[in-house]
């Protein structure tokens, strides 16, 4: 017989199983409420369809439709990552014992895992250390599945005792021993797992869990951006210049290690480069001339700095600075330093966001409602609802695109302020290369969102038919994204979810970039940290966590390029753990196909470069730069904005304009949404 405390440790097993089997039975209720709106919206399209059939010329066919569902199903293989409410991991362990202990003789096992790991190797130390102290232990049985093929999870191990098997498929891949880890992936989002992972002997893991690692990177990141910050503020010769100067001095400084010995100045070399102390200890000397000795005048510890007036011009070094041990410098260069000078003058003089050129709604919206509308077809069915076609009762020529969701399903899956987001962005981006938010409303189940309906596809489909696309389409549709990016970085917003099936074409074959939950605002200065986008397109610093701001766009967009040219992405693969691992390891490592002209080439690398304030377009000049690229030689962006040029292909769209047999919404109690505050 056991234990009372035996029996108290099997009775909160029992709990937490019977909960996250609630938590799985909530998912399966969601799943099957989309499928049956699928189901029903199937039905409806059909008998529409059907009745179609005796009409005389073209119509939009319920085939199309069926094909664009079925795209849809395609398009979830490259499913955006969006920023979640964690959810526990519906596989459950048999757990013998869990419980808090001192985990400093561990420790070493623990950080030796993560460095030993190609993802997680990168992590700077004090995050290691982090990470370390907020794992827990936990003991399985031999036989015990820990990973099971197929499902999702929200926690990596790292092994201390025994021996796993990794199977796919039932066939054994390879055995982990000590100190390795696995399931890494979903500290970064929720994947479904390629394989599966049990224990061949009994075993003792460290487990962490996605949410404490997002956590506590931010956490790190958030702390190393306050206290560059604070170092900055704190230097009499920076302490006139405003906030968002020294802000955005943090973001740019550098970190540079240093051993002992090495020269980090050199009496009478030019300088352009002003350094900070972090770690260590430096010695300042001097040669004199007729003297063969250097003469040491000081020392220097953390948090003083030299080099100084390199920032303000050329300046020849008058002593040697030299590590003395390991030595640490943040450092910033004049060049940097003017750009930011530069940067900040220009948004004061311009003001603090640009005006849009206002675009007027089309006048037979000014007074409607949502039971003005009647339904065409449905265009597509999504995770949260379903898109139609729609056209006002009283004026059938035009055509609009309506995308209805369940509120009970968004705030369910954590989305709620990501969806208010979204839509408060796009209702002010007045952009011809943005999809226009013209209205929304709302009823007590269900969001309406009006847009524009733009018919002739998304490039996904386009790269489907062709397999990769031309020099001259490819630059027409990048510039396309070109101009919907420098509205938005203008306005500091980050799209973060930049790839073909989010650029959709017009009747007239000019690309648009969709809505996307993605879509933040970044305040000058300031960074974000979540992890969202689609894996194969984020940039490093998502990966890593180092917080991130609108110049992951300019990573994505030079992924976008490469895709269109090649009809393939530079980091792909079955296993997600070998793309995210491919993008840290840059595009330096990936050879070119022929297909893609030198000059494209330049374009992906001089886009693609891992450090953030690198990559072309990250500078004071924005997206613009990217537009002088020599690959843009000889463009009209002029005629682009005016809509003079003619697209590579103009999209055959075809309605159902007479004696169509359309449905409309129900009335009840639908309002217009006026404050998004109150959804």
């Amino acid at each position: 017989m056991g234990t009372l405390r035996d029996l108290q440790f099997a009775l909160q097993l029992k709990i937490e199983e019977l909960r996250q089997r609630d938590t799985l039975i909530d998912e399966l209720e969601l799943e099957l409420d989309t499928k049956d709106e699928l189901i029903r919206r199937l039905q409806e399209e059909l008998d529409r369809y059907r009745s179609a059939l005796s009409l005389p010329g073209p119509s939009l066919t319920a085939a199309a439709t069926a094909a664009q569902i079925e795209d849809n199903r395609l398009k979830a293989k490259r499913q955006t990552v969006l920023p979640e409410a964690f959810i526990s991991d519906p596989v459950t362990l048999e757990v013998v014992s869990h419980g808090n202990r001192d985990k400093s003789q561990e420790s070493k096992l623990i950080q030796a895992a993560l460095l030993k790991n190609d993802l997680l190797k990168n992590l700077a130390e004090e995050e290691i250390r982090a990470i370390a102290a907020c794992v827990h232990p936990t003991t399985i049985n031999k036989g015990c599945v820990v990973i099971q093929e197929g499902t999702t999870g929200d926690q990596a191990f790292v092994l201390e005792e025994g021996r796993v098997d990794v199977t796919k498929d039932g066939q054994k891949l390879l055995t982990l021993e000590p100190e390795d880890m696995f399931g890494e992936v979903s500290l970064f989002y929720s994947c479904t797992h390629s394989y599966s992972v049990s224990a061949q002997t009994n075993c003792k893991l460290w487990v962490i869990d996605r949410s404490t690692y997002q956590t506590e990177l931010t956490r790190c990141g958030l702390d190393r951006f306050s206290q560059s910050k604070d170092l900055l503020r704190s230097l009499p010769f920076l302490q006139s210049l405003p906030e968002d100067v020294i802000m955005r001095m943090s973001d740019h400084m550098k970190e540079t290690n240093y051993t002992d010995g090495d020269f980090i100045v050199r009496q009478g070399a030019t300088g352009d480069t002003f350094y900070i102390i972090s770690k260590g200890q430096v010695s300042v000397s001097e040669k004199k001339p007729g003297q063969q000795e250097e003469t040491l005048l000081t020392e220097l510890c953390e948090k003083q700095w030299f080099g100084e007036k390199s920032l303000w011009g050329e300046e020849i070094h008058t002593v040697s600075v030299v590590a003395v041990g390991e030595v640490t410098c943040l450092l910033i260069d004049r060049e940097t330093f003017r750009n930011i000078i530069d940067e900040s003058v220009s948004d004061s003089s311009q003001g603090s966001e640009p005006k849009a050129e206002p675009m007027e709604h089309p006048s037979i919206l000014e007074s409607c409602t949502l039971s003005d509308f009647q339904i065409v077809c449905t265009l597509g069915v999504g995770e949260f609802g379903h898109v139609d076609l729609v056209q006002l009762k009283s004026n059938i020529k035009h055509f609009f695109a309506m995308r209805v969701l369940r509120k009970k399903q968004i705030l369910s899956r954590g989305q709620g302020e990501r969806v208010l987001k979204e839509c408060s962005i796009l209702m002010e981006a007045h952009c011809p290369f943005i999809v226009r938010l013209y209205k929304t409303f709302r009823d007590a189940e269900q969001l309406f969102f009006l847009t524009e309906a733009c018919l002739g596809g998304d490039l996904s489909h386009l790269m489907k038919d062709r397999g990769h696309l031309d020099d001259c389409s490819a630059r027409f549709y990048t510039a396309c994204v070109v101009e919907a990016l420098t509205f938005l970085h203008q306005r500091r917003v980050a799209y973060r979810d930049i790839r073909p099936g989010n650029v959709v074409l017009d009747e007239r074959g000019y690309a648009k970039l969709i809505g996307s939950r993605c879509m933040k605002k970044v305040e000058m200065g300031k960074k974000t940290w979540t992890f969202c986008g689609s894996p194969g397109h984020v940039a490093p610093e998502v990966i890593v966590n180092k917080g991130h701001g609108v110049c992951a766009d300019l990573w994505s967009l030079g992924v976008f390029v490469y895709e269109l040219l090649s009809g393939g992405l530079p980091f792909n693969g079955s296993d997600p753990l070998k793309i995210l691992t491919a993008i840290l390891q840059g595009i330096d490592q990936i050879e070119f196909p022929k297909i893609i002209s030198n000059d494209a080439s330049d374009l992906v690398k001089r886009l693609c470069r891992s450090n953030p304030t690198e990559r072309l377009g990250g500078q004071k000049n924005g997206v613009k730069d990217v537009q002088s690229h020599k690959w843009f030689e000889g463009f009209s962006w002029d005629g682009l904005r005016k809509g003079t040029l003619t697209p590579p292909v103009i999209p055959r769209v075809s309605h159902c304009l007479e004696n169509s047999t359309c449905a409309s919404y129900t009335e009840s109690s639908a309002e217009q949404i006026t404050n998004w505050e109150d959804f």
